[in-house]
């Protein structure tokens, strides 16, 4: 099931600029694709700048494609059940949630380069500004925020990327 596109309305004149667009799917258990994600999150950022204050940036869109195939990824190889996708574009970021049916919390493991597999989540703290992760009465959600505004790389040490992937764990 998709929901279609929509634009929560200003309360006032003036204020679009604190207006929210939003886009859901859910998927049935085996349904849910990366590949169908990645074209839903295509189809959003395209209305983006409709609400938005710019263009959204091609950096941008390249890194909430890959935050979108991992967090889905993640969620049909871990998570029996249907999933969702849930995303926001409110306020200079952009918000990628995917909900799923395991309980099982998320680690990011160390990376390793001999390692094949297993640096998915670990690559969307790189590009995200920000990870929350909350426990649902049934399973979890986790959600990545991208700035839309483009990241200065210049404090960056070794080893760290472009939102320095700061995580949150909340209950709920």
């Amino acid at each position: 099931m998709v929901l279609p596109l929509g634009k929560q309305a200003a309360d006032r004149p003036g204020a679009d600029e604190h207006a929210t667009l939003r886009f859901g799917a859910a998927w049935d258990d085996g349904a849910a694709s990366a590949v169908d994600a990645r074209l839903a999150l295509r189809a959003f950022l395209a209305h983006g700048p409709n609400i938005a204050p710019a263009t959204i940036p091609a950096s941008l869109a390249v890194d909430a494609e890959l935050v979108v195939s991992e967090l889905v990824t993640n969620a049909i190889r871990h998570a029996p059940g249907p999933c969702e996708l849930i995303l926001r574009l409110f306020r200079g970021q952009l918000a990628i949630t995917v909900r799923d049916t395991s309980a099982e919390q998320p680690t990011v493991r160390q990376g390793d380069r001999f390692r094949v597999g297993g640096h998915g989540l670990r690559l969307v703290h790189t590009v995200s500004d920000r990870v929350a992760v909350a426990r649902r009465a049934r399973g979890k959600q986790i959600t990545a925020y991208l700035r839309l505004a483009p990241h200065d790389h210049a404090g960056a040490g070794a080893g760290e990327g472009a939102g320095a992937g700061r995580s949150v764990l909340a209950a709920g």
